[in-house]
């Protein structure tokens, strides 16, 4: 018989960096789960991508256990950081980024991004990556 989900939870934690403060122990702690039972297998999932802030979609079961998967880091995050800018455009239609994305700065970002979205191909990735941009008011070269 299947465990009964009592909760989804979405938190974004720096990678190899989880700890018992906030957020994870103050997310945890109310459904009665053992942060380290969370901490310890995160951290050594996350340790080659130090630094990076990632997302962890946490699932609490009903008997007080859980699993858990890492996501990458944000596509826009991603994309700032490519770029070296602090933040994208507040609008995005009538003013733009002052840099653009090559098309091997999207090639970089749509590999990185690649195992966390819901494409067949690297061409469909890279079509959300460069979807993402222009979101952001950053234009994509070629």
């Amino acid at each position: 018989m299947a465990k009964v989900v009592k909760a989804n939870l979405k938190m974004k934690i720096k990678a190899g960096q989880a700890s018992a403060a906030p957020p994870v122990g103050s997310t945890l702690g109310q459904y009665g789960v053992n942060m380290m039972d969370f901490i310890n297998p995160f951290n050594d999932a996350t340790r080659d991508m130090q630094g990076q802030t990632v997302t962890a979609h946490i699932t609490v079961y009903d008997d007080r256990t859980m699993s858990f998967r890492v996501v990458g880091a944000p596509t826009d995050d991603l994309i700032r950081a490519e770029l070296g800018i602090q933040k994208g455009s507040g609008r995005p239609n009538s003013e733009k980024v002052s840099k653009k994305l090559t098309q091997a700065q999207l090639q970089k970002i749509a590999e990185a991004k690649a195992h966390d979205m819901n494409a067949d191909d690297i061409e469909s990735v890279k079509k959300m990556v460069a979807g993402t941009a222009r979101s952001m008011g950053v234009e994509v070269e070629g």
